[in-house]
């Protein structure tokens, strides 16, 4: 008897799948290990929520689900090559999980991919959790740019930046020439967001591998150069995590908010309160209720001056102090705005037919959409649409937020 085929399942929270057939090695299961068989308390390697966050996956391809639309099949490799295809802006998560979709759709069909990064593939839920793994810098990359272009045979447009959109001939101007499109899709995500207060040449913004890769290098190894002293404005979710992963990996910290406990926005489920328990035993203080007014260099150090007279001194300050999504590629091709890009909540079609939009960078019915779960569904829609396959309609969940501070690890919604 032919034992039964290997399956696959996928983390909800940060998108890792995990291959029955491949198995765990750093979680002690060995390959062929039956998902059933894995310990209730296993924790996804990649974020750390446990094996109920684990839903079965079934990877993309022509024949599972690509039912092309009547009167719109194929089109012969010959006839490709001098089509202008699909463009995408943004190598982050999003801009590589479409990218996969429509090449597991369309063998054929032309894929340029522009992007102001290297276009590394990585994990970035990585980020937050790397010290407390002792993860060295270079073994965040998953995949080089180039090895995932090869891959996907895709053209890549590497430390390429997007000027403007002309929505009527289908052109995207960047800083190496215009190119045309059939399909537009923006995956470019959002910016950390900067008050005027905070000189962006004295801090941190870390949303992407390579601002994180300067941070570590600017810390160096505790073990060689010493602890850095490392104050971050902004003990949201991005600020409350990397204090406490920086803070594992030696360096003292010093967390201000505005508010008076970290995680506020949900004060409610006592967020602050038992990461505030958790971190009683590292090098983590926490000053609630200021608002920083100043931010200098001192001699070698930075000091960060607060509105109600207090200061800081520190050798790294961090900025996470929110994300706001960039408006210079939507308003030049007049698309719908709403705190984001206005797309339809089913199609995830902008204003203007031939450009969709996903990830970060969107807003539904006005609400931004900030995490890591939704953006496999988003490919799928769009690559449906895209290459003609049948619909795959959208639907937007409520967001549960699971907080990597693995001191205390929360799930909140």
């Amino acid at each position: 008897m032919n034992a039964a085929p290997f399956l696959q399942f996928i983390c909800k929270a940060c998108g890792l799948i995990y291959n029955e057939a491949v198995g765990d090695a750093d979680s002690g299961l060995a390959a062929g290990t039956r998902f059933a068989d894995i310990p209730d308390d296993w924790a996804c390697p990649l974020c750390g929520v446990t094996k109920a966050d684990f839903e079965p996956y079934t990877p993309p391809s022509p024949e599972a689900r690509c039912a092309k639309v009547p009167g719109c099949g194929p089109v012969a490799s010959t006839r490709a090559r001098h089509r202008a295809g699909v463009l995408i802006v943004g190598a982050g998560r999003a801009g590589w999980q479409l990218a996969e979709h429509l090449r597991a759709a369309d063998a054929d069909v032309p894929i340029t991919l522009v992007t102001a990064c290297a276009g590394d593939v990585y994990d970035k839920p990585l980020l937050s959790v790397a010290m407390a793994r002792q993860l060295k810098p270079e073994k965040l990359v998953r995949e080089t740019g180039a090895a995932a272009a090869t891959r996907l045979n895709i053209r890549l447009l590497a430390h390429t930046h997007a000027i403007s959109i002309s929505a009527g001939s289908k052109q995207l101007r960047t800083t190496r020439g215009t190119l045309r499109y059939d399909q537009l899709v923006l995956a470019h995500g959002a910016q950390a967001a900067l008050p005027a207060a905070l000189p962006a040449a004295l801090c941190w913004r870390i949303n992407h591998l390579g601002a994180y890769l300067q941070l570590r290098a600017a810390l160096g190894d505790v073990a060689q150069s010493g602890p850095k002293d490392v104050l971050i404005i902004g003990a949201g979710l991005i600020g409350s995590e990397l204090a406490n992963d920086l803070a594992l990996g030696g360096h003292p910290i010093t967390l201000l908010d505005v508010q008076t406990e970290p995680l506020a926005r949900w004060q409610a489920e006592q967020a602050g309160q038992q990461v505030l328990q958790a971190w009683a035993a590292l090098p983590i203080r926490f000053i609630g209720g200021v608002k920083v007014a100043k931010v200098e260099k001192v001699g070698s150090r930075i000091r960060v001056s607060t509105e109600c007279g207090q200061q800081f001194e520190a050798d790294q300050v961090i900025a996470a102090t929110g994300l706001q999504t960039p408006s210079r590629l939507a308003h030049s091709a007049g698309l719908a705005w709403q705190n984001g890009i206005a797309v339809d909540p089913h199609t995830l079609r902008t204003s203007q037919s031939a450009i969709h939009a996903m990830g970060d960078c969107i807003t539904i019915n006005g609400q931004a959409s900030r995490y890591i779960e939704p953006i496999a569904r988003q490919a799928k829609t769009i690559a449906a649409a895209i290459t003609c396959c049948a619909p795959e309609p959208y639907e937007q969940r409520p967001v549960v937020v699971r907080v990597k501070t693995t001191s205390m690890p929360l799930t909140l919604h």
